[in-house]
């Protein structure tokens, strides 16, 4: 199978993105992995990981914090060209920016190109995959909901990172597990981190 990408952008929401990650390494044999500086800086932030400043750096860190097989993880820069997700001959099968920012989200409503997670973005629109875009932001901007209508017309699953509570959760896990949930099932990827309602 192909890889699934996951975009680690500059918003709040770090354990959105690092549970979907570990979700993954269980059940994916290559998952291709950008983030932005913003979000290297929000996840120092946000959890005890300090992944480093370049690619390599970043995809040791990863490696072993997700206790990922060898070569399962590839890191690649914002201008790494060479990267596959950048050509629309390879692309991945799925791409997911989460968190995503707004000015993400406009950059790939636009079609503004100017870094390989935008590219990858596009790839995906273009060759019809699956793109799914978790915004963590409020309140929406008319700017935000038009950018997200436009992207949703394409296609474009947009997930807000916005957790359910009908399962009382016992803890913050479980609402990031709650969202991490619903991009699995949109991903057709299995997990068990939450039974599907009534079941």
């Amino acid at each position: 199978m192909k890889p699934i990408a996951v975009a680690l952008t500059g918003a709040s929401g770090m354990p959105y993105a690092l549970t979907l990650l570990k979700e993954l390494v269980k059940t994916q044999d290559k998952i291709y992995v950008m983030i932005s500086t913003a979000a290297n800086t929000v996840i120092a932030m946000e959890t005890d990981l300090n992944l480093g400043s370049d690619s390599q750096s970043i995809e040791k860190s990863l490696c072993r914090y997700l206790d990922a097989k060898n070569g399962q993880i590839e890191v690649f820069s914002k201008n790494q060209w060479t990267a596959p997700v950048a050509s629309g001959s390879n692309p991945p099968r799925a791409m997911v920016v989460c968190p995503c920012t707004m000015s993400t989200l406009s950059a790939i409503a636009n079609g503004h190109g100017d870094n390989l997670m935008h590219r990858a973005a596009d790839v995906v629109i273009k060759e019809q995959k699956k793109l799914i875009l978790v915004p963590r932001e409020t309140p929406y901007s008319a700017i935000h909901l038009e950018n997200m209508l436009k992207l949703s017309r394409l296609g474009v699953v947009i997930m807000d990172a916005n957790p359910a509570f009908y399962q009382n959760p016992d803890s913050i896990q479980d609402l990031v597990n709650f969202v991490v949930a619903r991009i699995l099932d949109h991903l057709a990827v299995e997990h068990e981190l939450l039974p599907p309602w009534q079941e």
